[in-house]
């Protein structure tokens, strides 16, 4: 936790992506931006990654969802009464899913999200890959590794249970999508759909040129702008 000077009741709770940690470069640049405007941020590691306790090759989405949930309970437990969640990529699926069963959270900000991770998953892997992943329990370090990743099958079995499309349509708070146009896992249509889904205030920030990881100086500035500004916007605006 980050908390500013004197203490806040605003909080952004941020979820980091696939094979990351609570203390991506994402998370800590948005850190930085929104205490500085009297908002506290929450970072913490999924299942099996980071500092998180767990084999990661039991992860799923169905059970990060849980801890997403168990953080926004934790927060409110801390006396946090308005609190926006972050997403980036897996952590955006998460977050998608987390708000689409809440009605307390004051907004919602989404990094190149992935909503059908299993769709992803077959479009980055093949027919081949995926015969290989169910035989042998194991995926390619989807993030530029060269060894093989424990992963169970029930990864994607899971994740065809969890597509976001319908459960977005329940968003009751204010959602930011941000994306690359060149982004090289998550597919551009996932975006748009998503943001057809959504019945609320939205805005769709596509950034050209822009790839997953937002690697130009630019991009990677104006991602979390936007997604900074979105946060501060709807967080300073209530009333403590």
């Amino acid at each position: 936790m980050t908390v500013p000077n004197g203490g806040t009741d605003k909080i952004s709770i941020l979820c980091h992506g696939f094979l990351s940690s609570k203390t991506s470069s994402t998370n800590n640049a948005l850190t930085r931006m929104v205490v500085g405007q009297g908002i506290a941020t929450f970072r913490f590691d999924f299942f099996g990654q980071g500092e998180s306790e767990g084999p990661f090759d039991q992860i799923t989405i169905s059970l990060a969802v849980e801890q997403a949930h168990r953080a926004v309970e934790l927060m409110k437990d801390r006396g946090y009464r308005y609190i926006g969640l972050m997403g980036s990529s897996f952590g955006g699926l998460v977050s998608i899913l987390t708000a689409s069963q809440r009605t307390d959270l004051t907004c919602l900000a989404l990094k190149c999200p992935v909503v059908d991770f299993a769709e992803e998953l077959r479009l980055e892997f093949g027919d081949d890959g995926m015969a290989q992943w169910k035989a042998t329990g194991t995926i390619p370090n989807i993030m530029g590794g060269l060894d093989r990743i424990a992963l169970h099958y029930a990864f994607y079995e899971d994740a065809l249970r969890q597509i976001a499309y319908v459960p977005a349509r329940s968003i009751t708070a204010p959602t930011v999508i941000v994306q690359g146009d060149q982004d090289e896992h998550v597919p551009l249509h996932q975006s748009r759909q998503l943001y057809e889904a959504l019945r609320v205030k939205k805005h769709l920030e596509l950034l050209p040129g822009a790839d997953h990881q937002f690697t130009k100086g630019a991009d990677f500035t104006q991602m979390t702008q936007v997604i900074a500004d979105w946060l501060i916007q709807h967080l300073s605006t209530t009333q403590s």
